[in-house]
């Protein structure tokens, strides 16, 4: 007999009715993903550290009837993170899913960066994740619910880059910060993961995705796929990552490349 159970797999990538945070919302990655999860009927609570964009999201999410909430914090500060977290808990209840969607790049080679720049990287890109990661699984702890964590990484942690001496840096070691996170809180039924993207359309990057610009033509000798990324191809993965069907799955730095990795 095939032992598959039949409510499991006929909802193993139903999110609806958890309760989502994301970091970054006001950011490309960030906000598709928190849309995408209230689409699915979570409960999403947006933070960044621009209030102004905040509320502009919340009126836009609301106005399609998704239930959400926003909370203004720097992932940087223990403290407003604290306040955070107690905001998420005292909205909904709980605190099921954690997307890190928040970032910062400043490229320059070693000879042009200084210390305080490459320092200002990696409390971005390093410091700050594992301050918003350790509050949000001490609270899933408290809870003893389980959960899931799912940290937005790069291509660029498993591959060097001219001038990218700062961010490389700081991606490869949340990768590895992301590993061993994941084997402290496995005993909570806590999964922890990385999305390690290449280019996504965004505002930023648009200028990327003419056809005839040589950026273009050069990512794409890279990307055996033949296309650069877009948000429908992070959404998926990070919805799999917030869901049962990923419950097996926990240390993985999680390739949406395209196959850039690969080649």
């Amino acid at each position: 007999m095939i032992r598959v159970d039949k409510s499991f797999a006929q909802g193993m990538f139903s999110i609806s009715g958890k309760v989502a945070l994301v970091t970054g919302a006001t950011g490309a990655l960030g906000g598709a993903v928190a849309k995408a999860f209230g689409y699915q009927g979570a409960k999403v609570v947006m933070t960044a550290r621009n209030l102004v964009k905040l509320r502009a999201l919340e009126a836009e999410f609301k106005a399609e009837g998704i239930e959400c909430s926003i909370f203004a914090a720097d992932p940087g500060s223990s403290g407003e993170v604290s306040k955070l977290m107690e905001f998420v808990v005292s909205t909904y209840g709980e605190l099921n899913i954690l997307a890190v969607c928040h970032g910062y790049n400043a490229p320059k080679g070693i000879l042009e960066q200084s210390v305080e720049d490459w320092q200002k990287i990696m409390d971005a890109d390093l410091r700050s994740v594992y301050i918003v990661c350790k509050a949000a699984a001490e609270r899933m702890v408290e809870q003893n619910k389980g959960g899931k964590i799912v940290v937005t990484s790069s291509a660029r942690s498993k591959m060097g880059m001219k001038g990218y001496t700062g961010y490389c840096a700081s991606k490869g070691g949340c990768d590895l910060m992301i590993q061993s996170m994941a084997i402290d809180l496995a005993p909570y039924h806590i999964n922890v993961n990385t999305i390690n993207p290449t280019v996504f359309r965004s505002d930023l990057t648009e200028w990327m995705f003419d056809p005839e610009s040589a950026v273009y033509q050069n990512f794409l000798k890279r990307l055996p796929i033949g296309r650069l990324g877009e948000v429908q191809d992070f959404i998926g993965l990070a919805t799999f990552l917030a869901s049962p069907a990923s419950d097996f799955l926990t240390g993985g730095n999680y390739d949406a490349t395209g196959g850039y990795w690969s080649n």
